[in-house]
């Protein structure tokens, strides 16, 4: 088998004259053809981020009511504890009862 000589200055003009053309050509088809691609997974990849935040949000708002029935739970047996033990001394009951609170409404 015989090897022709090649030559590199001609082969490298070739390609360089075939890139000068082919390279814009693959620029635009990719820019028209990917640009969809890619806003379509930035819209979804926003869409995910929107979903785990308001999981996030739902999740401390679940966390803050539990909280607040607990202080409630808690200031509930703070007010009996504080009756029961007033009603212990004796004293009277506009000390046990909170502000604003009627002790005994009387009949009319």
């Amino acid at each position: 088998m015989q090897v022709l000589p090649v030559d590199i200055v001609a082969l490298i003009a070739v390609i360089m004259g075939v890139s000068v053309v082919l390279v814009p050509v693959i620029g635009l088809t990719a820019r028209y053809a990917l640009k969809p691609i890619v806003e379509a997974l930035g819209r979804y990849f926003e869409g995910q981020g929107t979903q785990e935040s308001i999981k996030i949000v739902e999740r401390r708002l679940g966390l803050l009511e539990a909280q607040l029935d607990e202080l409630q739970g808690s200031l509930n047996r703070l007010v009996d504890a504080s009756v029961f033990d007033a009603q212990l001394r004796g004293a009277g009951k506009e000390t046990a009862l909170p502000s604003g609170a009627d002790p005994d409404p009387e009949p009319s």
